[in-house]
């Protein structure tokens, strides 16, 4: 399935350009971001191109690149196995053409090599699969890569990543809801950046039978601040209200909801193809 982009090739050209003092992150929408580091170590994180599965799931905000347009990647990150975070179409080019590492846990690089067979399909040589669990580490140039937990019930193995650059850390939860976990990660971490999904409930086709059924795939309002507090973060990026029909949600109402709890202490709302910089 070829994957046509709606603004051409500049994002990427704009992120091949770009030499940050610290960090720099894209919002790619859904829960999708590259990360720049001053080194030039560049990172994917869940980046997901497709249109979902209408009617079903129905994207709702552009797609910002091709995969073939990305000129360089050191590693692609997959928080859990869910299309929108383990997509071939999406992420085989970009590990074709770079050479990137696919870290992920061991169900989303099972469902990359045996269900989607990217090596087959896209070329992905098989030393390019890492297989991470929680509590392990990766580096890639001077960026150290953490894994950590995730709470996603509707995962079968999701984790979380802990992205530390020359002082700064960035935090990426997947589809994490709040779970005790996060409040052992914000003791471990002074984290600078938190993001975390957000959505509505809605009635959503069946996977199966396809009729109408109520769904909720993310944290409501007060779900995002209470795991915003858990990880005690200074700034929350929330993600994924803007990517399914049926799902989406107003970010800033966040603002209210963070009114008088003790962190996070800004909110950085961002619409897709915005760069957010951390020094």
């Amino acid at each position: 399935m070829a994957i046509h982009s709606d603004w051409g090739d500049w994002l990427p050209e704009a992120v091949a350009a770009a030499n940050p003092d610290g960090l720099a992150l894209w919002y790619l929408g859904c829960n999708g971001f590259i990360l720049k580091a001053g080194d030039g170590t560049t990172l994917f994180i869940d980046p997901y191109l497709g249109t979902g599965d209408p009617p079903r799931t129905v994207r709702m905000i552009p797609i910002p690149f091709e995969p073939g347009d990305v000129q360089a990647a050191d590693a692609v990150l997959a928080t859990h196995e869910h299309t929108d975070h383990v997509h071939g179409p999406s992420q085989g080019p970009i590990l074709t053409e770079t050479g990137a590492t696919f870290l992920a846990p061991e169900q989303s690089v099972r469902k990359a090599r045996e269900e989607e067979t990217w090596t087959e399909t896209y070329g992905v040589e098989p030393d390019q699969y890492d297989v991470v669990s929680t509590g392990e580490s990766r580096e890639f140039g001077a960026v150290t890569v953490h894994v950590e937990p995730a709470f996603d019930p509707d995962a079968a193995e999701p984790v979380s990543y802990l992205i530390e650059y020359d002082g700064l850390t960035v935090f990426h939860g997947g589809d994490t809801k709040p779970d005790p976990a996060l409040e052992k990660i914000g003791r471990e971490y002074d984290i600078d950046l938190g993001i975390l999904a957000f959505g509505s409930t809605g009635m959503i086709p069946d996977k199966t039978t396809r009729e109408p059924k109520k769904t909720t795939w993310y944290s409501d309002e007060t779900q995002v601040i209470d795991a915003a507090e858990q990880l005690s973060l200074d700034r929350l990026l929330p993600t994924h209200w803007d990517m399914w029909k049926g799902l989406t949600a107003d970010p800033t109402a966040l603002f209210d909801h963070r009114r008088s709890r003790q962190a996070p202490a800004r909110i950085d709302i961002v619409e897709i193809g915005d760069r957010v910089d951390l020094q």
